[in-house]
């Protein structure tokens, strides 16, 4: 049993980079429709379930402070490299099918949390859920965690998030020989081609990791230390998220985004979160996840439902709701592999789309999310 904060960090850490190695290293098409931070939480879970971790007040003070800074470093870092302005060289159909896909989801979560009247457990969860279904796994810590959402509330929604994901960006890479039929239906025309490749700005200039781990921490210090001054954004860590996503989305109009290195990092600290988060949640709390499962699959449902109304009276091609629909719920790495079935060319916006979510995610989900937790029972 580990007793000791520094080597139950240290295990933490060492499991997500074993994971993440292996993910790297072995290319096994198993990592393509479940991410490595999904193993990595699982595992985590694991040893906490088998009492690997002791419960005392030494691991839970560096638990509790570990996350506190840990959270508002990634979300800083994670947002330099996000140029809004691309955002808007994007086509009107483009426009369109993302801000018409931010809408459907805000309806389904809020629709689907009447219909099964969620409690408590289960709002905040969704709302969590909500935060990544609009941006990514790192907005859903954020919200997850600025909601107050329990450990075993938090694995119901990486659970779900996880295996919706995976039936949906299988549905959508088969619908992709499709398209032309589908446009037809909506009475769209092809506007992709004129669409020049968009990069990223995290993939411009030398990699200084240890400069952006320096910032990293004073951006962190800095918000914690506002939000024990007495100004609070409805709660602690709400605030902190907050002021993290401002000060994250102005240094991504100064030089600090030409800087690359801010992903890589960003994506090793939302990994050590997960593994925290998961060394706090126990197996025997699972038991009622198919519920869960089927909820998300009926967001979807309705999310898809408005996608093809929406697309009908805009008259949107199947590449636009498709890859909207998929940068929102899967993130870069499976809307750069939609957006390429179409056309190489079209990669970069299925990136720019995907990074968008990264500034939404977090605002959204946390909107999303106390309404579903101010509706619940």
């Amino acid at each position: 049993m580990i007793s000791s904060p520094l080597f139950y960090l240290f295990t933490l850490a060492l499991l997500a980079a074993v994971i993440a190695l292996f993910e790297q290293k072995s290319r096994l098409k198993l990592f393509k429709y479940v991410p490595s931070f999904v193993f990595i939480y699982i595992v985590s879970m694991f040893l906490a379930s088998m009492g690997v971790f002791e419960q005392n007040e030494a691991i839970d003070a560096i638990y509790k402070n570990t996350k506190q800074n840990l959270l508002p470093a990634m979300l800083f870092l994670m947002l330099l490299q996000v140029d809004i302005r691309d955002f808007f060289k994007l086509g009107k159909s483009l426009l369109i099918a993302y801000a018409l896909a931010l809408f459907s989801f805000a309806f389904a979560f809020i629709a689907i949390s009447l219909i099964f009247d969620f409690n408590k457990e289960m709002a905040s969860a969704f709302g969590a859920l909500s935060g990544s279904w609009m941006g990514g796994v790192a907005n859903m810590v954020a919200v997850g965690s600025a909601l107050n959402v329990s450990q075993e509330a938090f694995g119901y929604a990486l659970i779900v998030d996880s295996a919706n994901y995976t039936v949906w960006i299988m549905f959508l890479l088969f619908l992709t020989p499709f398209a032309h039929k589908f446009n037809n239906f909506t009475s769209s025309h092809e506007q992709m081609a004129k669409l020049g490749l968009i990069g990223c700005a995290c993939t411009i200039g030398a990699k200084r990791y240890w400069f952006l781990i320096l910032l990293a921490i004073v951006v962190a210090f800095g918000v914690n230390l506002i939000a024990s001054s007495g100004f609070v954004l409805l709660n602690y860590t709400t605030t902190t998220v907050i002021l993290a996503t401002v000060l994250g989305i102005l240094g991504s109009f100064t030089r600090l985004k030409s800087i690359n290195g801010s992903s890589e990092v960003s994506t090793t600290m939302l990994y050590m979160l997960i593994a925290l988060i998961g060394s706090n949640a126990l197996f025997e709390n699972f038991s009622g996840v198919g519920l869960y499962v089927f909820a998300g699959f009926c967001i979807l449902v309705i999310h898809a439902l408005i996608m093809v109304i929406g697309a009908k009276i805009f008259k949107l091609d199947l590449f636009s709701i498709a890859i909207a629909s998929l940068s929102n719920i899967g993130g870069v790495a499976s809307a750069s592999i939609l957006a390429a079935t179409y056309n190489k060319a079209l990669v970069g916006v299925g990136v720019l789309m995907a990074i968008m979510g990264y500034i939404v995610g977090t605002f959204g989900g946390l909107a999303i999310g106390n309404i579903l937790v101010w509706m619940a029972k």
